[in-house]
């Protein structure tokens, strides 16, 4: 019994260390997200919260079993449902949202290469985010290179330049981000089309690391859930064991 609750113990701490690493994380598509939709900041912040308090109803469990102390191991079982249903109704809320997600998703990536400016040091995190996820994914812009005719100084160069994280040539990537020039001059506005760029837009790559993954996202989830499962499952079986030694405790008449 107490090394299930101990190992309870270390799955909060997995949850607390995932949401540390959705707030500490800067060179992925999670920063991205992470810096431009405080949805994720707050889910990040109720991961945290999750795991804590995963952890502390761990050491409360240990405290009861080995104690035998039923209303320890009631508010276990209290919290470990309350935190189960939130997950199901957090999930449900995702699946049933996704459509209305990939939009707001899909506005936070156009605003961020419309304004994507290697001078501009504010920004400089949420930009090399970028560049590291298109090197990574091998692709360019959210649909396509062409959302990027869309940047401002692109367009101030006459779609000379073009983003060096989305080339297909090697030494434009070893900068691993800002704008490289056209070799070749062209006669008036050049286009994407022009550009030594990947075709793939990132929209189309993120979602087949999740089709690639979805097996192993499933499997986790699933796993916690068990977990928590067998978790209420144990602790009322102490309670009612704990009760039923105390009856048989008490002297005949």
């Amino acid at each position: 019994y107490v090394f299930f609750f101990l190992l309870f113990q270390i799955l909060g701490a997995v949850i607390l260390g995932f949401g540390i690493w959705i707030l500490a994380d800067k060179t992925s598509f999670i920063a991205v997200l992470q810096m431009s939709s405080p949805s994720l900041k707050t889910g990040a912040y109720i991961l945290i919260g999750v795991g804590a308090l995963t952890m502390l109803m761990g050491f409360l469990g240990c405290l009861g079993a080995v104690n035998e102390i039923r209303c320890l191991l009631g508010l276990y079982f209290t919290c470990l449902m309350i935190i189960l249903i939130t997950q199901v109704a957090a999930g449900l809320v995702i699946y049933f949202q996704k459509e209305t997600l990939k939009e707001e998703l899909s506005h936070i990536v156009e605003d961020l290469i419309e304004n994507y400016n290697p001078l501009n040091e504010d920004e400089r995190n949420l930009q090399d985010a970028w560049d590291y996820v298109q090197i990574q994914i091998t692709c360019c812009g959210w649909t396509g290179a062409k959302d990027w005719e869309a940047n401002k100084v692109i367009i101030n160069q006459s779609m000379t330049q073009y983003p060096c994280s989305c080339s297909n040539r090697s030494e434009d990537l070893e900068g691993g981000g800002g704008f490289c020039n056209l070799d070749e001059p062209v006669n008036g506005t050049a286009t994407s089309n022009d550009w030594p760029v990947r075709g793939q837009g990132c929209m189309d790559g993120v979602e087949q690391w999740l089709k690639d993954n979805l097996g192993v996202i499933l499997g986790v989830c699933t796993g916690v859930a068990v977990i928590e499962l067998l978790g209420m499952i144990l602790s009322i079986s102490l309670c009612k064991n704990i009760h039923s030694e105390d009856y048989t405790k008490v002297p005949k008449s």
